[in-house]
C-alpha cells in the first residue's frame, strides 16, 4: 500500500469517527430528554393516582352519616392538613428525584447529574427543611 492511498484511508476512518462521535452525542442528548421527561411522567402518574384514590375516598366518606354533636373537621384546618400533606409530598418528590440522579436545584432543575455528583444547589434546597 503505498503512502498516499494509506493517508487517504486513514483521512476517511477519521472522518468516519467524528460523524460517529456526532452521532453518539445526538443519541446521549435525546436518551437525557427521554429520562426526563420518563421521570416527568411517572411523578403526574403518582400525582394523579393519588389524587383518585382522594376523590375515591371522599365518595365512600360523604355516604357515611356525620355525628350531629362532633361535626365535621373545620375548613381551615382541612385546609392546614391538606398543605402539611402537600409540602411533604413535594419534598419528599424533590428527594426522590435527586436519588434517581436528577438535579432539583434551579439553576441546571430535571438535568441529570454527572457520575451521581452532588450538587452545592441541590443540597442547600435540600438541607432547608
Amino acid at each position: 500500500m503505498d503512502k498516499k492511498a494509506l493517508f487517504d484511508s486513514v483521512s476517511n476512518m477519521e472522518e468516519q469517527i467524528g460523524e460517529l462521535y456526532q452521532q453518539l452525542g445526538d443519541l446521549k442528548q435525546n436518551l437525557g430528554d427521554m429520562l426526563e421527561e420518563n421521570n416527568r411522567l411517572n411523578l403526574e402518574n403518582e400525582h394523579l393516582r393519588r389524587r383518585l384514590e382522594e376523590l375515591d375516598g371522599k365518595q365512600h366518606v360523604s355516604a357515611v352519616p356525620v355525628d350531629k354533636e362532633l361535626g365535621a373537621m373545620a375548613p381551615a384546618r382541612k385546609e392546614a392538613m391538606r398543605q402539611m400533606i402537600e409540602v411533604g409530598e413535594g419534598y419528599d418528590n424533590l428527594v426522590k428525584l435527586y436519588k434517581e440522579g436528577f438535579h432539583i436545584c434551579n439553576v441546571h432543575f430535571g438535568s441529570p447529574r454527572g457520575n451521581d455528583e452532588d450538587c452545592l444547589f441541590c443540597m442547600s434546597l435540600l438541607n432547608k427543611k
